[in-house]
């Protein structure tokens, strides 16, 4: 199964996320491999976050009896994470509404 477009598959640089095997597969279903800087405990702060939340709020609800269905439930997950999911970095608003009250002429 291939993503319909590329998406970015981000991870820090441990060996079993760098070896040839892995990214090439990676490759054949569309991700795009990409690793944090080395010794970078921010880059790996924001990406253990992120999957901490996937993994709560989402993963640990989805069945997962193979990975067809698996890989369709992730594509669910990242659309309603990028246009319904509250953020605390937008202040508990979805992407769409902080982008919608910040265009706004009243910001409220």
């Amino acid at each position: 199964m291939k993503a319909e477009s590329e998406i970015e598959w981000l991870s820090d640089n441990g060996s079993c996320y760098i070896a040839d095997e892995t990214l090439t597969f990676s490759r054949e279903i569309g991700l795009k491999p990409v690793t944090t800087p080395v010794r970078s405990p921010q880059s790996n702060g924001m990406t253990e976050s992120f999957v901490k939340t996937k993994k709560r709020d989402y993963v640990s609800w989805m069945p997962k009896p193979y990975a067809r269905p698996a890989l369709q439930n992730l594509a669910i997950v990242f659309d309603h994470y990028n246009e319904s999911h509250p953020h605390s970095a937008l202040k508990y608003r979805s992407p769409p509404e902080f982008r919608q009250r910040a265009n706004s002429p009243t910001q409220a």
